[in-house]
C-alpha cells in the first residue's frame, strides 16, 4: 500500500518537476526559433546591404573602366557629346577626379610637344579672341602665326565624327582643308597647321602667307583707299572665296578688313580670309537668333528681327568691305540705314550698283554669293 503510494506520489512529482522543464525548454526553442528567425532577418537584411553598397561602389568603378578603356560596343556611346550623357548620382563622385588627371597628363605633353616643335618670336597683333605671335617651324624654318586662344574667349564648340569636342575654329578649317592637298596655301582660306589644347588656352599653328598684310594695313599704305579697278580684283577673289565657304556649308560671319590677308607674292593680289573664331557650319537658308561678329556691321534683319541667315549676311559684308576700299571712312550699319552715310557718287555706274545691290535691306530681295559674282562690275 504505502508502496503504491509511494510510486504514485513519485509519479507525480516527476510529471509536475517534467512539465515545466519541458515548457521553459519549449519556450527557450520558441524564442530560440524567434531568435533565429531574427537573427536571419537580420543577417538578410545585412546581407541586403551589402549587397546594396556592393552593387554602388563595383558599378562606378566599372563605369569608370569602361570610360578609361572603351570596348569597340561601347565606341558609340563614348562619341556621344557630354552634355547629352544622362548622369548618374554614382557618376558625380568619380567623374571629375579622372577629369581633372585626364586634363592635367594630357595637357602637358601638348605644350611640350608644341615647344619642341616651333618657336615663338615678337606678338604681331592682338583681338578680341586672342593673342597672334609670330613664329617658325624648327624642322624647316617655316614661317607660322602662332595663335594663343583662352579658353573663355572659345565660344562655340563642334564635335566630329568621333565624338571628338574641338573649338568651332579648328572644325571648321579642317573642315576647309579635307580633300585637299596638304600644301599650305591652295585655297583663299589660311591653312590650319597643327593645334594644340592646353589646360587654359588653345594654340593655333597657322600658316603665314610672305608677303602679305590686312586689308586694313593695305589700304592705309595707299591712302585710305583704293582705286575702283584694284578693289575690283579684291572684291572678286573675295566674292569666289565666300561662295567656296557657302558650297562648304560655312558661314565665317565676321569678314571684314581686318580678316582678310592681301598676300603679294605674284605682283597681283590675293585675297585670304582669316579668323574663323565666330565661324559656324550652316544651310543657306537657315536663321540664326544670336549674333556673332561686328557690331557696327549688324545687317539690317538683326536690327529689325533679331534674325540673319549665311547668304544674305555675307553679300551685307562684302558690300562693307567694298565700301572701305573705295572710302575713307568706315562703315556703320545704322548710320547707313539712317542716311548718314552715302556711296560716293564719282564711282562708276556699275560700281554704285553693285554696291546699292549688296545694301539692299531687304534680305530676300537682297542679291545672292552667286548673283553678285556675275554683276556686270565683276565682269
Amino acid at each position: 500500500m504505502f508502496q503504491l503510494l509511494g510510486r504514485i506520489l513519485r509519479k507525480i512529482f516527476f510529471l509536475e518537476a517534467e512539465t515545466p522543464t519541458s515548457r521553459f525548454s519549449s519556450d527557450l526553442e520558441k524564442d530560440s526559433v524567434k531568435s533565429q528567425d531574427g537573427a536571419k532577418v537580420k543577417q538578410k537584411g545585412t546581407k541586403r546591404r551589402i549587397s546594396e553598397d556592393s552593387q554602388e561602389s563595383v558599378t562606378p568603378a566599372k563605369k569608370k573602366r569602361e570610360l578609361e578603356f572603351p570596348s569597340q560596343k561601347d565606341e558609340s556611346a563614348c562619341s556621344k557629346p557630354v552634355g547629352s550623357r544622362k548622369r548618374k548620382a554614382s557618376d558625380t563622385e568619380q567623374l571629375p577626379t579622372k577629369r581633372i588627371k585626364e586634363s592635367t597628363d594630357e595637357e602637358e605633353d601638348p605644350k611640350l610637344e608644341f615647344e619642341a616643335k616651333y618657336v615663338e618670336l615678337n606678338p604681331l597683333g592682338e583681338g578680341g579672341c586672342g593673342s597672334v605671335f609670330n613664329g617658325y617651324r624648327k624642322s624647316d624654318k617655316l614661317v607660322v602665326a602662332i595663335k594663343h586662344i583662352p579658353n573663355e574667349n572659345i565660344y562655340c564648340t563642334h564635335f566630329d565624327e568621333s565624338g571628338r569636342e574641338l573649338s568651332v575654329e579648328v572644325a571648321v578649317m579642317l573642315k576647309l582643308q579635307s580633300g585637299t592637298s596638304n600644301s599650305a596655301g591652295s585655297k583663299a582660306p589660311i591653312t590650319l597647321l597643327d593645334w594644340y589644347v592646353l589646360p587654359h588656352e588653345l594654340i593655333l599653328v597657322l600658316e603665314r602667307p610672305m608677303p602679305a598684310s590686312d586689308l586694313q594695313s593695305y589700304i592705309e599704305r595707299r591712302g585710305g583707299s583704293l582705286k575702283e579697278s584694284e578693289a575690283k580684283i579684291i572684291l572678286k577673289h573675295l566674292v569666289e572665296a565666300a561662295i567656296h565657304l557657302q558650297d562648304e556649308k560655312i558661314f565665317h560671319r565676321d569678314i571684314k578688313l581686318e580678316n582678310i590677308l592681301i598676300e603679294m607674292c605674284s605682283g597681283a593680289p590675293r585675297v585670304r580670309i582669316i579668323d574663323f573664331g565666330l565661324s559656324c557650319f550652316t544651310e543657306t537658308n537657315s536663321n540664326h537668333n544670336t549674333f556673332y561678329g561686328t557690331e557696327c556691321h549688324i545687317p539690317p534683319e538683326w536690327l529689325i528681327r533679331y534674325q540673319y541667315s549665311a547668304g544674305p549676311t555675307t553679300v551685307w559684308q562684302l558690300g562693307i568691305v567694298l565700301f572701305e576700299c573705295l572710302h575713307k571712312k568706315h562703315f556703320n550699319s545704322s548710320s547707313f540705314i539712317r542716311r548718314t552715310i552715302k556711296i560716293n557718287n564719282r564711282l562708276s555706274k556699275d560700281c554704285k550698283d553693285f554696291l546699292k545691290q549688296c545694301f539692299t535691306r531687304d534680305p530676300k530681295e537682297r542679291p545672292s554669293l552667286e548673283q553678285i559674282h556675275l554683276h556686270p562690275w565683276l565682269n
